[in-house]
C-alpha cells in the first residue's frame, strides 16, 4: 500500500468511527469490555464511547460499552460480575464508589481478567483491587485546584450543583473546591438530581435564599446545562462567577459568551481510549506503562476553545 493510501484509508477510519454504533467494534482477536457508572440520560460518556470505538478499530480488538440505564451502583456491581462471567482479555471500569463496586473488580481480577480503572477512584484505590493501573482525574485535586483558583479571582461562597450525589467521586469535586477556597462545604453543596426541570429549580431556589453566593460550580453538563438557564431566568447570567466540570455544546457556548469562566477538561477520550491501547500492547508484547496516567485537569477557558470547539461531544 502507498503512502498516500495508507494515509486515507487511516483517515477514512477515524472519519468512520463516530459514525458507528459507538458502543460496539469488533474485530478479530481480544476482547475488551468498558464498564461506566454513567445512566443512559448523561451524553458527556458519548465521548467515552468514541474513545473505545477508535482505539478498538485501531487495535484491531473487540470493544464493548456496558453501563446501569438508570446509574444504580448496584446494577453496575453486577454488571461487573457479568462482564467477567464472559471470559474478556480485560476490563475497563470506573470505582465511582469502592465499597460497592471493589468487591466484584477483586473477583474479577482473581478469576485472572486484567483491570484497568478510569475515569473514578484513585490510583491507591486502583491498586487495592488489582488493578494494573488507573487512567483518569484524581477529582478531588481538580476540585481543590478549581478553588485555588476561585479563590484568586476573588470567591468567597459558592453554590456546588452535585447531579450525581451517589458518587462520592463527585462530592470529592465539591469538598476539594471548598478545600481550595479555604472555607467548609456545608450546605454549599445541593443534592440537584438529573431531571433538568428540578436542577434549574433548586439552583433557582438556592440562589434567591442565598443571594450573597459569589459563585456556581457545576460537575458537567447535566447540571451546567439546566444551570445555564437558571442564570438566564435570575438575570444572574454573566454576573456571578460560574465554573464547570467537564465539557459539552452547551458548556462551550458558555465559556465563549463569558457566561461560564472556565470548565475542567479531564479529557474522557483518553480516559476510553488509552486502556484499550495500553491492554491490547500489554497482552500482545508484555509491556506496561510504568505509572498512572493522570487525564486532568485541565482549564479550558475561551482564549483556547478553537478545537474544544470543533470536537466537543464527539473527541473533547
Amino acid at each position: 500500500m502507498t503512502s498516500l493510501t495508507k494515509k486515507l484509508a487511516l483517515a477514512a477510519a477515524v472519519v468512520a468511527a463516530p459514525l458507528m454504533a459507538a458502543t460496539t467494534a469488533s474485530a478479530e482477536g481480544e476482547k475488551y469490555i468498558l464498564v461506566s457508572h454513567a445512566p443512559d440520560s448523561d451524553s458527556w460518556w458519548n465521548t467515552i464511547k468514541n474513545g473505545i470505538a477508535l482505539a478498538g478499530d485501531q487495535m484491531g480488538v473487540e470493544v464493548e460499552y456496558r453501563n446501569p440505564p438508570t446509574g444504580d451502583l448496584a446494577d453496575m456491581a453486577r454488571i461487573i460480575e457479568q462482564a467477567a462471567a464472559s471470559g474478556p482479555n480485560g476490563i475497563i471500569t470506573t470505582l465511582s464508589d469502592y465499597d460497592v463496586l471493589s468487591g466484584p473488580i477483586k473477583a474479577a481480577v482473581d478469576s485472572g481478567v486484567d483491570v484497568i480503572i478510569m475515569n473514578s477512584g484513585t490510583p491507591d484505590q486502583a491498586r487495592e483491587v488489582g488493578a494494573l493501573m488507573y487512567v483518569g482525574q484524581p477529582e478531588y485535586d481538580a476540585g481543590y485546584a478549581a478553588g485555588l483558583r476561585a479563590k484568586g479571582d476573588g470567591v468567597g461562597s459558592f453554590l456546588c450543583v452535585n447531579h450525581y450525589i451517589s458518587s462520592p467521586s463527585s462530592t470529592e469535586r465539591c469538598q476539594g473546591f471548598a478545600d481550595g477556597l479555604g472555607i467548609e462545604l456545608g450546605n454549599q453543596m445541593i443534592d440537584s438530581g438529573q431531571d433538568p426541570s428540578e436542577i434549574k429549580n433548586r439552583v433557582l431556589a438556592y440562589l434567591s435564599a442565598n443571594p450573597d453566593t459569589n459563585a456556581v460550580l457545576t460537575l458537567g453538563p447535566t447540571s451546567a446545562d439546566p444551570t445555564l438557564l437558571a442564570l438566564e431566568e435570575n438575570g444572574m447570567a454573566g454576573d456571578i462567577y460560574f465554573g464547570t466540570f467537564d465539557l459539552g455544546e452547551e458548556i462551550v457556548k458558555g465559556i465563549k459568551s463569558g457566561v461560564i469562566n472556565w470548565g475542567i477538561d479531564q479529557q474522557p477520550f483518553l480516559q476510553a481510549y488509552l486502556p484499550v491501547v495500553v491492554l491490547t500492547n500489554f497482552h500482545r508484547y508484555g509491556v506496561l506503562p510504568g505509572n498512572n496516567i493522570n487525564s486532568g485537569p485541565g482549564f479550558v477557558t475561551a482564549d483556547g476553545l478553537e478545537k474544544v470547539e470543533m470536537f466537543a461531544g464527539e473527541y473533547r
